[in-house]
């Protein structure tokens, strides 16, 4: 997909109207923001968008999220294990120590 990123009250307005136009192009949109099939239609607007408006529009290629290829187990058991808490108003931080939860500051610096 292409994610497509306006900065401007003018380049938001164009994007509106390109997703007006264009509906089956736009795969999702975020008032300021929309995702674009990836295809020579969806890049053909986003770069007309970006020749209107060339500082306030800004183009970038995305791809699907898939959480079992590119988080690690254990993050993905600390988030099932988050979840199903007995107090819902207490903080991860407080929630993983102790366990073998990963802890904020070692998920911060890991990459995925």
């Amino acid at each position: 997909m292409l994610l497509i990123i306006t900065y401007t009250r003018s380049a938001r307005s164009s994007l509106r109207n390109v997703r007006r136009s264009h509906e089956d192009t736009v795969v999702r949109w975020f008032g300021r923001s929309a995702l674009f099939e990836a295809t020579e239609l969806g890049a053909f607007h986003g770069l007309r968008l970006r020749e209107k408006h060339p500082e306030a529009v800004q183009i970038e290629r995305t791809r699907p999220f898939n959480e079992y290829m590119e988080v690690p187990e254990r993050v993905r058991k600390a988030v099932w294990a988050y979840a199903e808490r007995e107090h819902t108003s207490t903080p991860y931080a407080a929630f993983a120590a102790g366990t073998e939860h990963p802890d904020v500051a070692t998920m911060a610096r890991r990459k995925l």
